[in-house]
């Protein structure tokens, strides 16, 4: 059972999180993110943003390794 599963906090807005993540992926992508810990809890709403953030980021690096 991991913190997702205990009900920790989105680490942008304080609901719900869904997905963990690399603090340091969420930083660059442009999330501001509360705390200095490893790993980034956000909710479905940041999830989404943070997913069209980083969309050309991953195609690039598809047809470039891909």
């Amino acid at each position: 059972m991991g913190r997702i599963d205990k009900g920790v906090k989105c680490s942008v807005c304080g609901k719900v999180a869904e997905r963990s993540l690399s603090a340091d992926k969420v930083k660059a992508a442009g999330l501001s993110i509360g705390s200095a810990d490893k790993r980034a809890y956000l909710c479905k709403d940041h999830y989404k943003e943070y997913k069209k953030k980083t969309k050309k980021d991953k195609t690039l690096d598809k047809w470039r390794y891909g």
